[in-house]
C-alpha cells in the first residue's frame, strides 16, 4: 500500500545544470537540443532519487525550463498578442524574458516565498486552445524509465486567481473560458493508462477568499473529478490553512486532499469533516520550505494525533509543499562545520526522512532495519544537539535586545529633507542605480579563488578595487549623478551579510531557484545574531575616495535578510528580525561616521514576508516596520536613508511604507506600468520615490524615446520634485553590453525631459 507522497521536487539540478545550459542557449553557445537533453537527464535523475528513497507518489510535470505558471499558460494557449508570431521555444522564452520587439511578461512572488512566477495575461478577446504535449510526453518519459508518476498541474482557480486581465476586467470573468480546457486536458491524461493520479495544486485556497471564488470550488471539482473513472484527483494546498475551501472540497468526488500541517496549523480543524468524507488525507509534515532536520518524534506525535480522527489507512505522509524551495543535497557541503551540518536537511535528505517517518508511523519501529534504526537514533541526537548547543544562545545579544532605548530617528521627514537637499545638492529627477552592477566571470572567478585560498587577500582586494574603479569611471562618463560601487565583493545581497554575522551559517551548494535560471544561495540563521565588526565600510569608503560625486552606502534591511534566509525555528521570527536590525543599526552609524551621506537599506523582500491571512498581517507589519526603523535609528537627520522594494503591490501597504519613514524609496514598476505608482499620489505620499523606468530582468535595451515616454508617464502621477530616475532593480544579473547602453539611454532621456521642463 502506498504510504508517502512528495508534492514536487527541485528542477535546477544538483550542480545547477539547467541554469548553465539555459544560459549557454540564450547566448547562442548551444542548441535547444542540448537544453532538452540536459532536461531529460535531470528528470530521470530526480525520479530515481525519489524512487530509491522509497517514495510512493512521485511527480511528473513538476519540471519546467523556466516556470510552472508559464508552462500552464502555454498549455492553455494563454499567449499575449505581442508574442503570437513566435513558436515553440522562441515563444516560450520570449514570454519569460522579452525580446527586441516585446516586453517580457510580469513576474511576481509565489505567495510568501522567494520564488518568482510569470504572471499569465488574460483578455476577453483571447482564443484559448489546449496544448498538452509537454504533460503527456513527460508522463511517458517517466514510464520509459520504469516509474509511474502522478501528473502535477496548477489548478484552474489558482491559475485564474494569479493571472491578470490586460483589458482591465476581473480575471474570474474568464473562468468559464478556461475550465473547459482543464476538462479536455484531464480527458487526454485519462487516455494514458488504466489509472492515473492527477495532482491539482490550488494554493490560492489558503488565502482569504471571497464568496465568489469559494462558489467556484464545488462547481469546478464536481466537473473535473467526473471527467473519467480512470482518473484519481488529488487537490493540494500549502503554505497556510485552507479550512474554508476544505469544507467545500470534501463535498466533491475528488479522491485525495493535501493539507500543510506545519504552516497551516488550523488545518487540524478540518479533520472531522475529512474523516466523515472517507477521502485520503495527504499530511504535509516534512518541511518543504526550510532546511532544519525533521524532528521525527514530533512528526510521529502529530501523525498519531491526526490518526485518532482520520483512520490510518486514509493517511499519506507528505512534504508540506514542493521541495523546490530547498537546496538539493547536503553531500556537497564539504566545508560546512560538522555540528551545524548535522542539524540540516536538504531535499534529498527530506526524502529519506519522509520514507522513515511513514515506515515508523504505519509499521512501527520494529519494522526498521539496522540502517533505518541508526538513521532514527541519529535524528534524535541531532535534534537534542541543536536544542542544547552553546552556539545557539548569546546572552549579550539577548541583553541588548531587551534594553533598547532608541528605536527610531528623532526628526521629522519634512525637516530632514530640507537639510539633505541643501547638503547633497542633487537635481530634480536625480539619476542613480539600485546598487549592483554586472557580476562578470572575472569577478566570480576572483571571489571563488579567494574563498578557496588560491589567491591572497591582497590580490583579491586589488581585483575588486579595479572593478570598483571601472564602475565609477563608467558612471561618471555616463552622467549618473548618485553613484554606487557596484558590489563586486558580494556574492548575494543577503549571503554577503550572513557570512559576516555571528549566528549565521552559509553553504557551498545550497542553491535554490528564484526564477528561470536565477538561483540564490540563502544563508541560514542557527543562533543569536550579532555583528563582530563593520561589514561594508572599507569598500564604500574606498569607492567614495575615488570620486567627487556622492557614493551611496548599500545595505540589506533586517526584514529582507530574514525573509531571504533559512530562519531558525526555535524562537519567533520577530525576535530574530530585531537582532538583525541592531546589527544593521551599527553598520549605518559606522558608514555615516566614515563620511557616507546617502545610505540605502534595501527591503526588497518586505512584502513577500506578509502572512497569507489578513488576520495575521497587523502583527507582521508591527514588527517589520519596528525593525526597519530600528535599523536606521542611528542615522542623523542630514544622512539620507533610501530603501528599495521589489515586485510589490503597494495599494494595501502604502500606509505601512509611510510608517517606515525612509527619505527615498525606489520600486519596481516597469513590467506593471504605472498602476503601482498611482497609490503614492492618491494617498499624498510625501517622501521621494524612484520608480523603475526600465525592466532589468530582460536582456533588451530600452531606447531613449521609450524611457522618455516612461518618465513622462511618471510625471503624470508625481511631481518632478518628488521623483528619482533609476532602473527597476539591481544590475547584477545583466551583462555590461546590456547595462551600459541602457543606462546611457536613461541619462539621455532625463536630459531630454529636463530640457522640455525648462
Amino acid at each position: 500500500m502506498s504510504k508517502n507522497y512528495v508534492i514536487g521536487f527541485p528542477r535546477i539540478g544538483e550542480h545547477r545544470e539547467l541554469k548553465k545550459v539555459l544560459e549557454k542557449y540564450w547566448v547562442g553557445n548551444c542548441s535547444f537540443d542540448e537544453v532538452q537533453n540536459i532536461a531529460s537527464l535531470l528528470k530521470q535523475r530526480h525520479w530515481n532519487y525519489q524512487k530509491n528513497a522509497g517514495i510512493d507518489f512521485i511527480s511528473s510535470n513538476d519540471f519546467s525550463l523556466y516556470d510552472g505558471m508559464l508552462d500552464m499558460a502555454i498549455t492553455l494557449g494563454a499567449i499575449p498578442l505581442r508574442f503570437r508570431n513566435q513558436k515553440n521555444e522562441e515563444l516560450y522564452f520570449s514570454m519569460a524574458r522579452g525580446n527586441s520587439d516585446a516586453v517580457a511578461m510580469e513576474m511576481t512572488k509565489w505567495f510568501n516565498t522567494n520564488y518568482h512566477y510569470i504572471v499569465p495575461e488574460l483578455s476577453l478577446e483571447d482564443k484559448y486552445r489546449l496544448n498538452c504535449e509537454k504533460i503527456i510526453q513527460e508522463y511517458k518519459e517517466a514510464l520509459s524509465h520504469g516509474i509511474k508518476t502522478k501528473i502535477n498541474i496548477i489548478g484552474p482557480i489558482t491559475f485564474i486567481g494569479l493571472s491578470k486581465r490586460i483589458d482591465r476586467g476581473d480575471t474570474y470573468e474568464l473562468f468559464h473560458n478556461i475550465l473547459p480546457l482543464y476538462e479536455k486536458l484531464l480527458a487526454k491524461i485519462a487516455e494514458l493508462d488504466n489509472e492515473v493520479l492527477v495532482q491539482i495544486d490550488e494554493p490560492i485556497f489558503v488565502k482569504d477568499l471571497d464568496a465568489k471564488v469559494l462558489s467556484l470550488i464545488k462547481f469546478t471539482y464536481d466537473k473535473l473529478a467526473s471527467v473519467s473513472p480512470k482518473l484519481k484527483i488529488s487537490v493540494i494546498t500549502y503554505f497556510e490553512h485552507s479550512t474554508e475551501a476544505t469544507k467545500i472540497l470534501i463535498q466533491t468526488p475528488i479522491d485525495f486532499i493535501g493539507l500543510d500541517f506545519l504552516y497551516g496549523e488550523k488545518n487540524i480543524q478540518s479533520l472531522e469533516i475529512i474523516a466523515k468524507s472517507n477521502k485520503k488525507l495527504i499530511v504535509g509534515i516534512v518541511d518543504g520550505r526550510n532546511i532544519w532536520k525533521n524532528n521525527i518524534d514530533k512528526s510521529l506525535e502529530k501523525l498519531n494525533e491526526i490518526s485518532k480522527i482520520v483512520k490510518k489507512d486514509n493517511i499519506l505522509v507528505s512534504s508540506s509543499c514542493s521541495l523546490l524551495h530547498t537546496p538539493f543535497a547536503l553531500k556537497y557541503e564539504e566545508a560546512m562545520d560538522e555540528e551545524i551540518k548535522n542539524w540540516l536537511s536538504y531535499s534529498v535528505e527530506k526524502l529519506d526522512e519522509l520514507s522513515l517517518i511513514s515506515k515508523i508511523f504505519f509499521f512501527g519501529k520494529e519494522s526498521l532495519n539496522e540502517n533505518e534504526m541508526l538513521q532514527y537514533k541519529n535524528n534524535i541526537k541531532a535534534n537534542t544537539s541543536r536544542k542544547t548547543s552553546s552556539r545557539i544562545h548569546d546572552k549579550s545579544v539577548q541583553d541588548r535586545v531587551n534594553t533598547i532605548t532608541k528605536s527610531q530617528r528623532d526628526s521629522l521627514y519634512e525637516d530632514r529633507i530640507k537639510i539633505q537637499k541643501e547638503r547633497l545638492k542633487y537635481k530634480e529627477l536625480a539619476t542613480t542605480t539600485i546598487g549592483s552592477f554586472p557580476q562578470t566571470k572575472e569577478v566570480r572567478k576572483a571571489r571563488k579563488e579567494f574563498k578557496n585560498s588560491q589567491i591572497t587577500r591582497e590580490t583579491y582586494k586589488s581585483k575588486m578595487k579595479k572593478y570598483i574603479d571601472d564602475c565609477i569611471t563608467f558612471q561618471e562618463e555616463c552622467g549618473l549623478e548618485i553613484l554606487v560601487h557596484g558590489e563586486p565583493e558580494r556574492n548575494d545581497m543577503v549571503e554577503y551579510f550572513g557570512e559576516q554575522l555571528k549566528g549565521y551559517g552559509f553553504s557551498q551548494n545550497g542553491w535554490v531557484q528564484s526564477y528561470g535560471s536565477r538561483c540564490v544561495k540563502p544563508p541560514f540563521i542557527y543562533g543569536d545574531i550579532s555583528r563582530p565588526k563593520p561589514m561594508t565600510v572599507d569598500w564604500i569608503t574606498y569607492a567614495q575616495s575615488k570620486t567627487d560625486k556622492i557614493m551611496k552606502g548599500m545595505l540589506t534591511g533586517p526584514v529582507t535578510i530574514l525573509n531571504w534566509s533559512f530562519v531558525r525555528d526555535d524562537i519567533k521570527r520577530s525576535d530574530v528580525s530585531k537582532q538583525i536590525a541592531l546589527a544593521i543599526h551599527d553598520e549605518v552609524n559606522d558608514l555615516q561616521n566614515a563620511g557616507i551621506k546617502i545610505i540605502q537599506v534595501d527591503e526588497a523582500a518586505f512584502k513577500e514576508g506578509y502572512p497569507l491571512r489578513k488576520s495575521d498581517i497587523p502583527a507582521y507589519e508591527e514588527w517589520a516596520v519596528r525593525d526597519f526603523k530600528l535599523s536606521v535609528s542611528s542615522a542623523r537627520k542630514e544622512t539620507q536613508i533610501h530603501t528599495h522594494m521589489c515586485y510589490s503591490e503597494f495599494n494595501d501597504i502604502i500606509k505601512t511604507i509611510e510608517a517606515m519613514d525612509a527619505d527615498v524609496i525606489s520600486i519596481e514598476t516597469a513590467r506593471s506600468g504605472n498602476e503601482l505608482l498611482k497609490i503614492f499620489a492618491k494617498v499624498g505620499y510625501k517622501q521621494e520615490v524612484g520608480p523603475g523606468v526600465y525592466d532589468i530582468h530582460s536582456p533588451r535595451i530600452p531606447s531613449v524615446d521609450e524611457i522618455v515616454t516612461q518618465i513622462k508617464s511618471l510625471l503624470e502621477v508625481l511631481p518632478k520634485e518628488q521623483l528619482w530616475i533609476n532602473p527597476d532593480c539591481g544590475l547584477k544579473t545583466r551583462k555590461w553590453e546590456e547595462v551600459k547602453p541602457s543606462l546611457e539611454n536613461m541619462v539621455k532621456a532625463v536630459e531630454v525631459i529636463r530640457e522640455e521642463l525648462a
